[in-house]
C-alpha cells in the first residue's frame, strides 16, 4: 500500500547530526530529569513528613507505593494517545498534569490527600519518559541511535542526583512543601519550551495529511531548505505490518507477538530485581554492623555502575545483536547480585559486587529502554514502549514489597541475594530468545 511518506526521513537516518535532533535529545533529557527528581525527592522529604504527621513506616509507605502505582496506570493510558495524537503532545500533556499534581501535594493537608495527589501526579508523569524515548529514539540516526538516546537518559540520573542536591537547598528555608513546589514549578516551565522548540516525530507525521504543514516546518528546521519535497512511498514499517486494527493488535499481531511477551517478561523482572535491591539494599548494610554514611557510599554505587554500564551497553548495541548483548549484561547482574551475599562484611567487595550489579542491571534496563523504542513499528512505537514500562513498573512494586519478605523468609543475607538474583537469570534468558527468535530481522 502506498501512503503520503516523508522523504526527508533519510535525512535522519543517514545525514550528519543536525543541531535539531541535538536540541531533541536535549530538551527529552530535561523531561527526564524532571521525572528522576520526582523519584528522588520524595524519598527526602519522607522523614519530614513522617515527623509533621507521626506516621508510622507502614503509613508512610503508601506515600512511595502510590507514585509508582500512578506512573503505571498513566504508562497504560498514555502510550496509544501518544500513537493517536502524537509523541509531542503527550509530553507537554504529561508535563502540566505532572507540574499541577505536584504543586497541589505542597499543599496536601493530610497523608491520605497526599497518597491520592502522589497517584495523579504519577499518573501524569507517565507519559513522559516513554515519549521522550519514543521521539529521541526517531530522531536518531541507526548507526548511533542506542548511544545517543542513552545519553538522553542519563536525565533521568542527572534528576536522581539532582533531587537530593535542591532537597538539601529548600528544605531548611521552605520545608517539605518547598521540594514540591519546585517539583511542580519545574516541569510548567518547561511545558510551554516543549510546545515551541520540540519537533514533532517524522515517523509519527508520515502519511498523516494533517500533520502536512508540521512536518514541512519540521523538515525545514531539520535539513535548512523549505522547499523539500514529500514523496510517496512505502514506509519501512508498513511492509511487514500492514494496516493494523490498532496499536495494541500491533504488539500482538505475529510478527511481535512473541517479542512483546519476552520484552514484558525481561522489564518486569529488570525493575522487580532492581527495586528490590535499591530498596532493602541500606538495610541490610546497616543491619550488618555498618554505619549509614558508610551505607550510602555503597548504595551510590549501584546508580554509579548503572551509568556507566548504560554507556558500554549502548557502544555495543550500534555493533552487535542489542539483545545479545543485554543478555551478557543480565549475566554479569545475576552473578554480582548474588555475591552480594557473600561480600556484605568485606568493605572492599560489597563495593565492587554492588558496582557491578548496578553495571549490569541498571546497564541491562537502560538498554532494553533504548531496544524496544527501535523494535516496534512506528503507528505502535509509543504504545510499546509505554506498556512495556508500565509492565516493569508492576514489578518494581512487587520488588520494593517483597524484598523484606524474603530477608525475613531465608533468615540468611547470603541465600537472598542468591534468590534476589533469580528473576534477572530469567530476563537474561528472555533476552536470549528474543535474539534468537528476531535475529537478522530489521524489527
Amino acid at each position: 500500500m502506498h501512503v503520503q511518506a516523508v522523504a526527508p526521513q533519510r535525512v535522519v537516518d543517514d545525514s550528519k547530526t543536525s543541531p535539531l535532533q541535538v536540541l531533541t535529545l536535549v530538551l527529552c533529557f530535561l523531561v527526564v530529569a524532571a521525572d528522576g527528581f520526582d523519584v528522588a525527592s520524595v524519598g527526602y522529604v519522607a522523614p519530614l513528613l513522617k515527623s509533621a504527621w507521626s506516621l508510622t513506616p507502614a503509613q508512610l509507605g503508601p506515600v512511595f507505593g502510590a507514585g509508582l502505582f500512578g506512573l503505571t496506570i498513566g504508562s497504560f493510558l498514555f502510550g496509544p494517545l501518544a500513537d493517536r495524537i502524537g509523541r509531542k503532545r503527550v509530553i507537554v500533556i504529561s508535563l502540566v498534569l505532572f507540574g499541577v499534581g505536584s504543586l497541589a501535594c505542597a499543599y496536601a493537608p493530610s497523608a491520605g490527600w497526599l497518597i491520592v495527589l502522589r497517584f495523579l501526579t504519577g499518573a501524569g508523569l507517565g507519559g513522559a519518559m516513554p515519549n521522550s524515548i519514543t521521539l529521541s529514539s526517531e530522531f536518531s540516526p541507526p548507526r548511533s541511535r542506542a548511544m545517543l538516546v542513552t545519553l538522553m537518559f542519563c536525565g533521568f540520573t542527572l534528576g536522581l542526583a539532582g533531587g537530593g542536591a535542591v532537597a538539601a537547598l529548600l528544605i531548611p528555608g521552605f520545608g517539605w512543601q518547598g521540594v514540591f513546589v519546585f517539583g511542580g514549578v519545574f516541569p510548567l516551565l518547561l511545558a510551554p519550551v516543549i510546545w515551541l522548540w520540540l519537533p514533532e516525530s517524522l515517523r509519527f507525521m508520515a502519511g498523516k495529511p494533517r500533520y502536512a504543514n508540521e512536518a514541512r516546518r519540521v523538515i525545514e528546521r531539520l535539513t535548512g531548505d523549505a522547499n523539500t519535497p514529500f514523496e510517496a512511498v512505502v514506509p519501512e514499517d508498513a511492509k511487514h505490518v500492514g494496516v493494523p486494527q490498532s496499536v495494541v493488535g500491533t504488539l500482538f499481531s505475529a510478527r511481535y507477538r512473541t517479542g512483546t511477551l519476552l520484552l514484558w517478561l525481561a522489564f518486569f523482572c529488570t525493575l522487580w530485581v532492581y527495586y528490590q535491591v535499591s530498596s532493602w539494599l541500606p538495610t541490610v548494610i546497616t543491619g550488618a554492623g555498618i554505619d549509614a554514611s558508610h551505607a550510602a557510599r555503597v548504595g551510590a554505587m549501584l546508580p554509579l555502575g548503572g551509568t556507566i554500564g548504560s554507556l558500554v551497553n549502548a557502544r555495543l548495541m550500534d555493533r552487535m545483536n542489542p539483545f545479545f548483548v543485554l543478555a551478557g549484561s543480565y549475566a554479569i547482574a545475576a552473578i554480582s547480585i548474588a555475591f552480594i551475599g557473600f561480600s556484605i562484611n568485606e568493605p572492599i567487595w560489597v563495593y565492587v559486587t554492588v558496582f557491578m550489579a548496578g553495571l549490569g542491571l541498571s546497564g541491562a534496563q537502560t538498554g532494553a529502554n533504548v531496544l524496544v523504542a527501535g523494535f516496534y513499528t512506528t503507528a505502535a512505537r509509543a504504545t510499546g514502549v509505554s506498556w512495556a514500562l508500565g509492565v516493569g513498573r508492576i514489578g518494581s512494586i512487587i520488588g520494593s514489597m517483597t524484598g523484606g519478605l524474603l530477608l525475613v523468609a531465608f533468615h540468611s543475607v547470603t541465600a537472598a541475594f542468591v534468590m534476589f538474583a533469580a528473576p534477572v537469570v530469567v530476563a537474561g534468558l528472555a533476552m536470549l530468545a528474543n535474539g534468537w527468535v528476531y535475529r537478522g530481522r530489521n524489527a
